[in-house]
This record gives structure tokens, C-alpha cells and sequence, in this order.
């Protein structure tokens, strides 16, 4: 489930969600064999030079600062970045993380009356109590946020040919809005960008504009199918879900080609997502930027080759660095170091310049819809009545 919600899916989920071994993308079969030997090729490899001491302990980056990796991509050695990212982009939009003990959404959950917070997103009680969701929804509707610097810097990756894919473990829709496409974009725990109707007769398809004016209509805002009249559902993973078969299908192609993995705001402690960093090639630099360190290799499996997780301190460390600030502050710092900051403050105002432009012109339209309801006391009196 969704860093974004908070969630963390238990050994039990896990069980739920396999990775499919005989799914594949558009991309050839024969690609994807490939990648996946590489994959277990570069496991192989760390695991024996890493149990018997052997292996080169030279370092991929020049120096493991945000210095090391902005020469990095400068060298022209960085054709295909991935970058990995959680709530921690979102947090200064407005959207609340979900684990801060005062400020988190599970802090703030007392007024829906749940028996444990983590309801709210448990795809059965959903089915049977579907209104702490969407009034929750409500509060945190797509649409009512702007991108963050942390999500221009990305769709400045992508302008500039170097982004080969975003996985995003949000629902908020907000890298879409930044200018990243269905392409750029793996939504591994599922968007508000599309609805379902829950039905598995039915499955009728809603969008985002559909669901919005569902959610914030006067009669108490629970989304019914035009269809069917069963509870419509935004296509993000609940627990007890499946996490999208397009997430196990790119990744396989995806990680094995990375050559620069950027990890923000995240904590790393929801799988399978958090094991995704350990499925690029020993050889790719790996940057952290988050508040606190997060994906390190647990000790002790990494004394034997296990984890795949991230080493900053260890005097063995050689690809890894944790650049500790917000998102934002992160990425401005790496976009100066590569002379792009005055580009990417120009596209982030000039984006939210439109975006506010185009919210002034709905609120417009919608206040004159409102005024030419009849029975408005601002509806100027009729002289002919038509049907």
C-alpha cells in the first residue's frame, strides 16, 4: 500500500501481491529475459564478493556528496535515471504525511470513529463503511494542491531526456499535474486519477472530474455507480489489494538499466516498493534525499550479501549518498550544483501561475452556474420561458 497512506503491507499482503513471472510489457521477451538474468547475475556477484571480500571497493561517484552526483549526471554518463518517491515530495503542497505522531493523518483520524486508523484504507471495511474515506478524501481531494519544486526537478529530468521513469508510491495525482505522462509514470499504489465501480460485473470507468464532483455533492458525497448503483472506488490499492500488474512488468526492464536511482521522501519500510533499490546493478549510484536515512542494509544480512539496502556510513561504502533536507531544498540544491535552479524557479512559477489561473477560471464559472440556478436571489427576472 501507499507511502502516501501510510500504509504497510504485512507479510500476509505480500503473500497476495506475487510478482508475476510471465507478464511483460511492450518490450520484447527477449529484453526482458535479459534484464531479469542481469538482475541475478549482479545479485550473484554482490553476494560472493561481498562474503568472500572480494570484488573492487573503488567508487562509482568521484566523491559520495551531492557534489559526486551532480558530476555525475554532468559527465554524460546518465541516460536513464529512475527516480523513487513517497509522501515526503507531497508534505509542502499541504498534504499531511501519515506517520508524524501530532501533525500525520493517522493522529487526526479520532473524528471518523474507527477501530484502528488503518481502516480507512482496508479494502473490506471500505465496502462496508465507505464514508471516513470519502470524507477523508474530501479534505485531501486531488486538485485542491500544486506540484512542489521536488516534482518540477523531475519533469526537468524528463524535458532534458534523462528520466526514464518516476515510481511513485502517492496518490495524489500531483506528479501528473507537474507535467509527468502515463509513460514517465509508474503509480505503484494506485491513483485518484481514474474510479471503478466495486462491482466485478459491472467495472464501469470514472474519471477524476467524475469522482471530484461525486465527493463534494451536497447529499453526502458517497460515489454510486451510474450504471449499477454499487459504491464506486479511486483506483488506489488498498490493503487487500493488488498492487498493478504494470508496476512488476516495468520494473524488470526499468531497474536493470538504471544508471542514477534519485530516492526521495520516503522511508523505505513499505514493501514490495522499498526493495526496488536493490534491483539496479551494483554499478549505479544511488542518492538519498529525505529527512532522515532510510533503506540502510540491515547489518547483518549485509555481513552475508543480503538486502541490497543502502550503505552511507560503512567504510565499504561506494555508490550511496543520503543528502538530509527537505525534497525541495534537495532538489534546488542539485539543480544549482547543475546550473539548472534559474530554469526549474521559472517552470515551477510559471506553472503555478497557470494552475492558478485556471482554478480562478473554474471558481468563476462555477459561481455563474450557481447564479443562474433558479431561485437564486442574483437571477435577474424572466420575461420568456422556454422548454
Amino acid at each position: 500500500m501507499s507511502e502516501a497512506s501510510g500504509m504497510k503491507v504485512t507479510k500476509e499482503e505480500e503473500a497476495l501481491t506475487p510478482e508475476p513471472e510471465n507478464l511483460s510489457d511492450e518490450s520484447s521477451d527477449e529484453e526482458e529475459g535479459e534484464a531479469s538474468g542481469e538482475t541475478e547475475m549482479d545479485f550473484l556477484r554482490n553476494l560472493f564478493s561481498r562474503t568472500l571480500g572480494t570484488g573492487s571497493s573503488e567508487k562509482v561517484l568521484d566523491e559520495l556528496t551531492l557534489e559526486g552526483v551532480a558530476q555525475h549526471i554532468q559527465s554524460g554518463k546518465c541516460k536513464n535515471i529512475i527516480c523513487m518517491v513517497g509522501a515526503g515530495i507531497s508534505t509542502s503542497a499541504g498534504i499531511p504525511d501519515f506517520r508524524s505522531p501530532e501533525t500525520g493523518l493517522y493522529a487526526n483520524l479520532q473524528k471518523y470513529n474507527l477501530p484502528y486508523p488503518e481502516a480507512i484504507f482496508q479494502i473490506d471495511y471500505f465496502k462496508k463503511h465507505p464514508e471516513p474515506f470519502f470524507a477523508l478524501a474530501k479534505e485531501l481531494y486531488p486538485g485542491q494542491f500544486k506540484p512542489t519544486v521536488c516534482h518540477y526537478f523531475m519533469k526537468l529530468l524528463k524535458d532534458k531526456g534523462l528520466l526514464r521513469r518516476c515510481y511513485s508510491q502517492n496518490i495524489d495525482t500531483l506528479e501528473r499535474v507537474a507535467g509527468l505522462e502515463g509513460d514517465d509514470l509508474i503509480e505503484a499504489h494506485g491513483t485518484f486519477y481514474t474510479s471503478h465501480c466495486v462491482s466485478f460485473i459491472c467495472r464501469k470507468q470514472y474519471d477524476l472530474d467524475w469522482m471530484k464532483e461525486k465527493i463534494f455533492a451536497d447529499d453526502g458525497g458517497i460515489p454510486k455507480c451510474d450504471k449499477c448503483n454499487s459504491l464506486v472506488k479511486p483506483d488506489i490499492v488498498f490493503f487487500g489489494e493488488s498492487l498493478p500488474v504494470r508496476f512488476f512488468t516495468s520494473m524488470k526492464m526499468d531497474f536493470p538499466r538504471c544508471d542514477l536511482l534519485i530516492v526521495m521522501g520516503t522511508s523505505l519500510q513499505v514493501q514490495p516498493f522499498a526493495g526496488l533499490v536493490g534491483r539496479v546493478s551494483k554499478n549505479c549510484p544511488r542518492l538519498l534525499i529525505n529527512m532522515e536515512k532510510a533503506g540502510q542494509a540491515d547489518p547483518l544480512f549485509g555481513l552475508i550479501g543480503f538486502g541490497g539496502g543502502m550503505d552511507f556510513d560503512s567504510d565499504k561504502a561506494y555508490r550511496d549518498v543520503a543528502h538530509i533536507s527537505t525534497c525541495d531544498d534537495g532538489c534546488l540544491a542539485l539543480a544549482d550544483l547543475l546550473g539548472w535552479k534559474a530554469e526549474l524557479e521559472e517552470l515551477v512559477k510559471k506553472d503555478h501561475a497557470r494552475i492558478d489561473s485556471q482554478d480562478s477560471k473554474e471558481k468563476t464559472e462555477q459561481s455563474k452556474g450557481a447564479a443562474d440556478k433558479p431561485g437564486c436571489a442574483s437571477v435577474a427576472p424572466q420575461t420568456d420561458k422556454e422548454e
